[in-house]
């Protein structure tokens, strides 16, 4: 039987590949965005098969309605693919409470509330995917990345958790962590920036490689949204699923790090009980 994904933030980017893949499939899509007329072209291309909805995720209150509706009218919701999201760059000194608040209700509490919306009607069925779209920025981090890093974090400990929990339930839960795809997260209109203090010469440079990095990321939307695809297939789908020559480099390096940092000490550190 066709699968029913709904996909937040697919107009662009992962989320626009991923539908496409989908619908490739067979399958029908929901695709939600804040400005749903972006996707009106593919809607146009796959009549009775894909569907555009307006959504903000960090609107709580729409994200379950937008949830209810779906699942009075095509009856569930198979795969959930919480893609909505945008990048930020400022020193953690330079980043406000409201700016770090934002980030979070776009890539936690967002996505949270999706996942409470969809989860009873998938328990129920005894199947389903949540494909959560993290980065390698979920695993590592590095200057002027702590607040976007710090809601993936937030993101893949929440995910990892409920892996464990709806397993038993038949549902599967996938944690993607993109290195650099040319999927306009990096768009200067997209791309969230702290005011600059100039203290930190190292969040200058990642600010640089930011402004001037959209357009060049070698990452190919269209073969990442493919191997999800292949990964939800799986008998066996992993829990995370590293993307591009650069992301696997990166997680399986900070691993590495964390192995030396955890085994340089592992001596001492284990031998902080009481002595009996």
């Amino acid at each position: 039987m066709n699968k029913v994904w709904l996909i937040t933030g697919a107009s662009s980017g992962f989320g626009r590949a991923i539908a496409e893949a989908a619908l490739a499939d067979g399958d029908v899509v929901i695709g939600t965005a804040r400005r749903p007329e972006a996707l009106d072209d593919l809607v146009a291309a796959h009549t009775g098969q894909a569907e555009a909805l307006r959504l903000d995720v960090t609107d709580v209150a729409a994200a379950e309605a937008v949830v209810r509706d779906v699942v009075a009218r095509y009856g569930r919701v198979d795969v959930l693919v919480n893609n909505a999201g945008r990048t930020h760059v400022g020193a953690l000194e330079e980043t406000s409470d409201d700016e770090l608040r934002a980030l979070f209700d776009v890539h936690v509490f967002g996505p949270a509330a999706l996942v409470r919306a969809v989860l009873p009607g998938m328990r129920e069925r005894r199947t389903g995917a949540i494909v959560q779209m993290s980065s390698m920025g979920g695993q590592m981090s590095l200057a002027g990345f702590g607040a976007y890093s710090g809601t993936k974090f937030a993101l893949e400990g929440m995910s990892e958790a409920l892996a464990d929990e709806v397993r038993e339930y038949g549902v599967k839960v996938l944690i993607v962590e993109p290195g650099a795809f040319r999927t306009g997260l990096f768009e200067t209109s997209r791309a969230g920036v702290s005011p600059d203090s100039g203290l930190y010469a190292k969040v200058g440079e990642t600010r640089s490689a930011v402004a001037g990095g959209d357009g060049s990321q070698p990452g190919d939307p269209a073969k990442a949204a493919a191997l999800i695809l292949a990964a939800l297939e799986a008998a066996d789908t992993p829990l995370r699923l590293p993307l591009g020559d650069d992301g696997v480099g990166a997680v399986l390096g900070h691993l590495d790090q964390v192995r030396e940092d955890v085994l340089a000490w592992e001596k001492r550190t284990r031998a902080t009980a009481f002595d009996d």
